[in-house]
């Protein structure tokens, strides 16, 4: 047999073996629907959104649900609010309350894990240690006043933050190293195709039978189109 026509059969093999049950060529690695891909999109959006100033804010209203219901059971079921019924309290109080203590926990994160007492110390002196230690009220009464607190905390600790930045040069390495960590983090598809997942367990966001994909902590479903975050994960994503 002559080496061209050896390389011809070779070739043919090679091809047949790469074809589809529709006589279509496959690729090895399979094809993610659109919806996936736009998933993983819009999780590293919030992420590339949050690293630029740590705006959680601004980051939420980018990626996250647009329906207002939505929002509000999002914040009740993952805001640590206790065991309030907050019928009667209207939707901006309960979704700035939820988005005033995320905003403080992202503000929190560069400052986790002080390398000393001392850094512990200066990181969360008396006044922002009451921050944290701040519980949600025990009348539904005095949620809004409660709201309005979490507001205020939050302002003071970016401002609290951004002193230590510019006052110690470990702190402004630890938000640097933050915001290239959020960054960094690789949101691609795996080689298998991603299926939705069902019955969401996190309080009423989402119905029992509703579609959703939970991508390195994030949970993520298709809303008027696009695709929106409707719940964050920490112990997931940083642990």
């Amino acid at each position: 047999m002559s080496p061209l026509r050896f390389l011809m059969i070779s070739v043919l093999l090679i091809v047949t073996a790469s074809l589809g049950r529709n006589g279509q060529l496959f690729s090895p690695q399979e094809e993610q629907p659109r919806e996936v891909v736009e998933a993983y999109h819009v999780c590293h959006r919030f992420q590339a959104l949050l690293a630029e100033n740590l705006d959680f804010d601004r980051a939420y209203e980018a990626t996250f649900t647009k329906n207002m219901s939505r929002r509000r059971e999002i914040a009740i079921s993952d805001g640590e609010f206790g065991s309030l019924d907050l019928t009667s309290v209207d939707d901006v109080t309960v979704i700035g309350a939820y988005k005033n203590r995320m905003q403080i926990f992202y503000l929190m994160l560069p400052l986790a894990s002080p390398d000393n007492n001392e850094q512990e110390t200066v990181f969360f002196p008396p006044d922002i240690k009451k921050i944290f230690q701040r519980k949600p009220p025990r009348a539904t009464e005095e949620f809004r006043s409660f709201a309005a607190q979490l507001e205020r905390d939050a302002r003071q600790f970016r401002q609290h933050l951004e002193r230590l930045a510019k006052q110690y040069p470990a702190v402004a390495d630890r938000v640097r190293k933050f915001k290239t960590e959020e960054l960094s983090e690789k949101f691609e598809p795996p080689n298998q195709v991603v299926q939705p997942l069902y019955a969401y367990s996190r309080g009423r966001v989402l119905s029992k039978d509703e579609p959703y994909y939970s991508i390195n902590g994030y949970t993520v479903i298709r809303e008027d189109g696009q695709m929106r975050i409707v719940g964050i994960r920490f112990f997931t994503r940083l642990f």
